[in-house]
C-alpha cells in the first residue's frame, strides 16, 4: 500500500472529486440548471464530501479527521437524497442516477473503512508526530 502523504492521495477523496465533477456535468444542463435551489444544494453537498475529507486530513489528528469523515459521509447521503429529487423531477435518468448513487455508496463505504482504521490505530495523527520531533530537537 502506498504511503498517504496528502489528502489527494486518498482514494475516497479522488472518488469524491469524480462525484462532484459528475454532479456538475448534470446540473449545468437544462432543465436541471434552471432549478437553482436544487442545483445549488446538490453542488454544495457533493463539494462538501470532498472538502470535509481534505479538511479533516489536514487537521492532523485522528479524532478531528474522524469527525470530518462523519460529516463527509453525511454529505454523501445528502447527495443521494438530492439525486432522488432530481430523478423525480426528470432532470436526470435512472441510469445517470444509478452511476452517481454507486459512486456515493462506494465513497461512504470507504469512509466507514477509514474511520474504523483510524479508531483502531495506535497512531494519533501526524500533528502529534511533528510535535514529538520538534520536542526532541529542543531537548
Amino acid at each position: 500500500m502506498a504511503k498517504i502523504e496528502k489528502f489527494e492521495d486518498l482514494v475516497i477523496w479522488q472518488e469524491a472529486r469524480r462525484l462532484c465533477q459528475e454532479v456538475y456535468q448534470h446540473t449545468s444542463k437544462p432543465p436541471f440548471s434552471k432549478d437553482y435551489n436544487l442545483k445549488r444544494q446538490i453542488e454544495s453537498s457533493s463539494g462538501s464530501v470532498m472538502d470535509n475529507i481534505a479538511e479533516g486530513f489536514e487537521r492532523g489528528g485522528n479524532r478531528e479527521f474522524i469527525q470530518f469523515l462523519g460529516i463527509s459521509r453525511g454529505s454523501c447521503a445528502e447527495v443521494r437524497s438530492q439525486l432522488y429529487r432530481a430523478l423525480d423531477r426528470a432532470y436526470i435518468t435512472e441510469t445517470q442516477v444509478e452511476g452517481m448513487m454507486n459512486r456515493a455508496k462506494k465513497i461512504a463505504a470507504g469512509i466507514v473503512n477509514l474511520t474504523s482504521y483510524l479508531k483502531e490505530s495506535d497512531r494519533k495523527g501526524f500533528k502529534f508526530e511533528e510535535a514529538m520531533v520538534e520536542y526532541h530537537r529542543k531537548s
